[in-house]
């Protein structure tokens, strides 16, 4: 069904494209990783429902005061990088984000399952790293669960992340291991469990949390934004996400306070299979939220 059109409503999305030499406040980019995941996923199909998602809401802010964040932010669209999974897709997301993050103070980028965080952190030269994840995502091998290993193992020299300046928000009960607990624990991350963000709260958790990633002289963080932390009834359409996750609400407030700090130069959003989604594509409707909501946070630095 054709979306109803009124001058005086101006809808997000449908940016204008990215051309190399272009200058922007933001970047989207679809990277849509798919081929190790370890569960059967429809998550290339996604990049292209958050867009369509996108203009179902507006860019205004209601304050007070009311912000339009068209008419205060330069957004464009790159496009999305084609077969981004393998060796070859991997080298070309790494120098297709570097390009952006030059031109942009933030990326944003569209998955994809959770293997797209490794070559979107190398790309945009993080050397800090916040996930707001139910898992460690630090297995063996190469799959969408092993990307924040691999950013500390497998790296090149030069693009590793220091474990200590990693921050994993929203850990659950039921969803990892004692051995994956145990090697996040001797590597010094700092886990930061779903019942410590809700027995602290969210303010108080992000202030530590981009304290430590943050850290360093010329500090760039990545956020990580796996969408499999919000509860089921919120996020059908990912895989492994559980009942009693955060709730919609907490997740947009997680992702708009962590972009606010002017130390986050990239981000991604990930984990959601637009193929499994409901009728209603309620959790492709969150996963664009969460990218206006790093446009809000982005506006007000």
């Amino acid at each position: 069904m054709a979306l109803s059109h009124d001058e005086l409503w101006p809808r997000a999305g449908s940016w204008p494209g990215f051309e190399t030499g272009d200058d922007a406040d933001a970047v989207l980019l679809g990277v849509p990783t798919w081929r190790t995941s370890l569960s059967p996923t429809g998550a290339h199909a996604t990049p292209a429902a958050i867009r369509e998602a996108l203009t179902r809401y507006s860019a205004t802010l209601m304050g007070p005061p009311v912000v339009d964040l068209g008419a205060v932010l330069r957004v464009l669209d790159a496009g999305d990088v084609d077969e981004p999974d393998g060796e070859d897709g991997i080298a070309t997301t790494v120098r297709r984000v570097r390009e952006l993050a030059d031109a942009t103070r933030l990326v944003i980028a569209l998955g994809g399952d959770n293997a797209l965080t490794y070559p979107v952190a190398r790309g945009a030269g993080a050397t800090g790293l916040i996930t707001i994840d139910a898992h460690f995502d630090l297995r063996d091998g190469i799959s969408n669960g092993s990307p924040v290993r691999r950013l500390i193992e497998d790296a090149p020299d030069g693009e590793r992340i220091d474990p200590t300046r990693i921050v994993q928000i929203g850990i659950a009960d039921f969803a990892n291991s004692a051995a994956y607990a145990a090697r996040a624990a001797g590597w010094g991350i700092r886990v930061i469990t779903l019942d410590e963000v809700r027995r602290r709260g969210i303010e108080d958790v992000v202030a530590e949390a981009t304290r430590i990633a943050g850290a360093g002289a010329a500090a760039r963080i990545h956020l990580d934004v796996d969408v499999d932390a919000a509860d089921r009834s919120a996020a059908p359409g990912c895989p492994a996400s559980v009942p009693g996750g955060f709730a919609a609400w907490e997740l947009r407030h997680l992702v708009r306070a962590i972009v606010g700090d002017p130390r986050v130069v990239s981000a991604d959003v990930a984990e959601v299979d637009a193929t499994a989604d409901t009728d209603d594509l309620r959790t492709v409707r969150l996963a664009a939220l969460c990218v206006l909501e790093m446009l809000a946070a982005l506006a007000s630095r």
